[in-house]
């Protein structure tokens, strides 16, 4: 009787794949352990076992496996089901949440391996340049990887030349797995058992002659007596202020000997001495609130106003869910949070907090998943990015989601394009667990929920010790511009606000949402202006790297002395980015320490860190920076914020144009007067009397609630209806327009209901590929699933058209 095992494979198809088993091994599988498999001619993947059975597949013969690598599932059922629901909710391919979900190093790929075949007598002369070179490569080393060879020759595609070798039978290509992971070793020393007597001890410290090595062994007791814990040879070089050479002398002496333990690369020295978690009337009112509406709802919002104490609630709710002994998921939309974050909760609750998001390495990231794979206390709350989604909890209590409204929590490339927020509710219901969001501008389709009494509600709107709302002054540019008092991009207003606040030794946030000097640059004589070759937009001038980049492709070019169209040397910059603002600064406050805080200098896995550390710990004065400081950020000597252009967010082409930028004001707004300094906000505008800005400068989220909905009730968009954005790209023009337009006209036929396009979007090319969209509105009345498989039997058409093969489609469910 044959024994199968059905896998998930982690590529971009939407179906498990069969594979045959011997009976032993059939035994031994359990749903969520890994197993490689031969896929296509000669590649080998790594796949997740979801089910065994004993039914041969019928289109197919089923390949045998290759082997079992786990011994225990490193995932398990109710995160299969969660991937399945993604995959099935978002219009993507189970193979592509599986890649998504796992750590890259514990996704094993074939790396082929090229090997020398021996032989008896190769005449050189025979050989190529390239070949000789191989050839001469692996006769100093046994095996080269593909990439070796690529950098040997110095040439990208190198099949045909290896294919030219392996006629000539002078090497053989095989697929090798490799495990990535490898744990942290750390090096600890010991003295040999025939020194730990007090006789042994007294004859060798009477032998040793250098005062050094004499001072490194009084160092080591010293050190063994007051931490009881093995000692590392960092710990013990720092103690005494040596080097490493002392240590190799005394262990070539065998006089002292070396071992190495693994660490958690994650662990995190607790502190004895943790804070004992104090709330304020208001701020207790509100979580007993939050524990009242979740004895009726599994999901409550927390409307509160910018430092009113939101994270203090969240880690009280934590405390008392930890002591269920429940784990506790807490997502944040941007990595540069989890620092200031990370930080507090600790001072609460020690070594029981985890961080999973990118910027931690593979070996990093693994260690997490294994904590939370065996429920482990270290990872009892685990604070991360929308990644952190997919960890493979067991007994999740609470989740929360902090700036639920932040358009970063849902993911735009690559598939698959899921939004954490709402994916969260979806794994806390499999679990059973409560939700909690909290936002001071929460999105429209949240607020709204919880007006409908989907979600409970709780407001808090005063801020924490009952500090006022900052005050906020509106600048009007036309008129500053047309008085002449502008400084640069500075307004007279804004300058004395920065000096009087720099004179009190208090800190300034200044926020432009651009980054680089300027967008673009144009010649004076005949206004061209240069493009990128590969992108439908203009290149962002960088100063400080003196280039013009894309931000969308990354393509960059040297600065141009002249013009390319007509050589002229009358260049000019246009707009402005936060790289011009940090140099109109540093001209204008000379002495003052100014800190640029956007996606160049972040770069890096401490990039965050060490600006946030920085300005915290009151070594910057000023911080100019991009969307990154609207984001629940506490700087408590912050007294002053600046708006510098509020105008470039508000006319942007999309229907949530006004949230956003009523979002973003708002939350950079609450950056000021957190602690016992009352703030203030300088908004400069060309438009002082629009709606949203009037709504800023009044706090008044309700009235831009009410003024939103009406309209997205009138023209249908969430959260009256639900979004689908299919997107079309090729590199032939004509193609995109033609297959796009068979799309929308079967679409539009199927479907009764709004499908809109197929549109050029506002950036038509992107990597050389031309861009078309089609958007569908699905109106709350209409069943979501019955026209999710309409759309799917249309693009399955599509695809079987052979002219409209080779167009890339893009499904974005609940586009944003």
């Amino acid at each position: 009787m044959p024994y199968f095992v059905e896998v998930i494979l982690p590529l971009a198809l939407n179906k498990t794949f069969t594979y045959q088993v011997s009976e032993a091994e059939f035994n031994f599988i359990q749903v969520g352990m890994r197993v490689t498999v031969p896929f296509g001619k000669s590649k080998i993947f790594t796949a997740l076992a979801i089910e065994t059975h004993q039914n041969p597949p019928t289109l197919y013969e089923a390949k045998e496996i290759f082997q079992i690598i786990d011994d225990k599932p490193i995932v398990n059922e109710i995160q299969i089901k969660h991937w399945q629901w993604i995959s099935s909710y978002y219009m993507c391919a189970i193979g592509d949440v599986f890649r998504a979900a796992l750590p890259s190093s514990l996704l094993l790929e074939s790396e082929t391996i090229i090997t020398a075949l021996p032989a008896d007598f190769i005449d050189d002369a025979t050989l190529t340049d390239d070949e000789f070179l191989i050839r001469e490569a692996l006769q100093q080393q046994s095996s080269l990887k593909v990439k070796e060879v690529m950098d040997i020759v110095n040439r990208k595609n190198i099949f045909p030349l290896l294919q030219k070798l392996m006629d000539k039978k002078l090497i053989r290509l095989q697929e090798e797995i490799q495990e990535n992971y490898k744990p942290k070793l750390v090096r600890y020393v010991r003295l040999f058992p025939q020194f730990t007597t007090n006789e042994g001890l007294t004859l060798l410290l009477d032998s040793i002659k250098s005062e050094k090595q004499k001072s490194l062994l009084l160092g080591y007791f010293q050190l063994q007596a007051t931490t009881k814990n093995p000692i590392s040879v960092k710990a013990l070089l720092e103690f005494t202020n040596l080097t490493s050479a002392i240590v190799k002398a005394l262990i070539d002496k065998e006089i002292i000997e070396e071992y190495h333990l693994i660490q958690d690369r994650t662990d995190y020295i607790a502190d004895d001495n943790s804070i004992e978690l104090k709330l304020s009337s208001a701020q207790q009112n509100a979580l007993d609130e939050i524990k009242k509406q979740f004895q009726e709802k599994e999901i409550c919002l927390l409307h509160g106003v910018t430092s009113s104490g939101k994270t203090e609630i969240y880690s009280q709710l934590i405390r008392e869910n930890m002591q269920t002994g429940k784990q506790i998921l807490f997502l944040l939309p941007e990595i540069a949070l989890t620092t200031q974050l990370l930080s507090r909760l600790r001072k609460f609750f020690g070594n029981k907090v985890a961080v999973f998001h990118s910027k931690y390495n593979a070996n990093e990231r693994i260690e997490v998943w294994n904590q939370v794979l065996e429920n482990s206390p270290k990872a009892q709350v685990v604070i991360g990015a929308r990644s952190a989604l997919f960890l493979p909890f067991s007994n999740l209590g609470l989740v929360i989601v902090d700036e639920e409204h932040e358009p970063n929590f849902k993911q735009t490339d690559p598939a698959p394009r899921y939004h954490a927020r709402d994916a969260a509710t979806v794994l806390a219901s499999f679990h059973q667990a409560k939700v909690l969001m909290g936002s001071a501008t929460p999105s429209i389709e949240t607020y709204f929920n919880a007006l409908n009494h989907k979600y409970g509600l709780v407001e808090l709107t005063e801020r924490f010790g009952a500090i006022p709302m900052p005050e906020i002054v509106l600048v009007d540019l036309k008129d500053k511009y047309f008085r002449k008092r502008m400084n640069g991009h500075f307004s007279d207003t804004l300058l004395e606000e920065i000096t009087n606040a720099l004179a009190l030794e208090e800190q300034v946030i200044l926020f432009q949402n651009r980054r680089g000097f300027s967008p673009l640059l144009e010649c004076m004589s005949c206004g061209h202006v240069p493009q990128c070759p590969n992108c439908d937009v203009s290149l962002t001038y960088h100063k400080f790297k003196n280039q013009l980049r894309c931000h969308y492709c990354g393509y960059a070019i040297a600065k141009p002395t002249n013009c390319h169209q007509c050589s002229s040397v009358e260049l000019i910059t246009k707009g402005f980015g936060t790289e011009q603002i940090e140099l109109e600064l540093a001209s204008i406050f000379p002495n003052k320490r100014i800190q640029r805080m956007d996606q160049d200098t972040t770069r890096g896995k401490f990039g965050y860190e060490r600006i946030i550390d920085r300005f915290q710990n009151r070594e910057v004065d000023i911080l100019v920076g991009t969307q990154m400081l609207a984001k629940g950020l506490d700087f408590d000597n912050v007294s002053l914020v600046g708006i510098l252009n509020a105008d470039n967010m508000l006319f942007f082409p999309d229907f949530r144009a006004f949230e956003r930028s009523f979002q973003m004001m708002t939350q950079v707004s609450g950056r000021a007067g957190r602690a016992n300094k009352a703030g203030k906000v300088i908004i400069q505008t060309y438009n002082p009397n629009h709606n949203t800005i009037q709504q800023v400068t009044n706090n008044n989220y309700k009235g831009m609630y009410k003024e939103q909905i009406n309209e997205r009730q009138l023209f249908v968009y969430p959260p009256y209806a639900k979004l689908i954005k299919i997107t079309l790209k090729h590199k032939d023009f004509e193609k995109v327009k033609e297959s796009s337009q068979w799309l929308y006209q079967v679409l539009h036929q199927s479907l009764k209901m709004p499908v809109l396009g197929p549109e050029e979007p506002v950036i038509s090319k992107i990597r050389n590929e031309y861009i078309r969209t089609i958007l569908i509105k699905i109106p709350e009345n209409n069943s979501i699933q019955a026209t999710k498989k309409t759309i799917q039997k249309i693009l399955n058409s599509f695809e079987v058209i052979s002219q409209y093969r080779a167009v890339k489609v893009i499904i974005n469910v609940d586009t944003l």
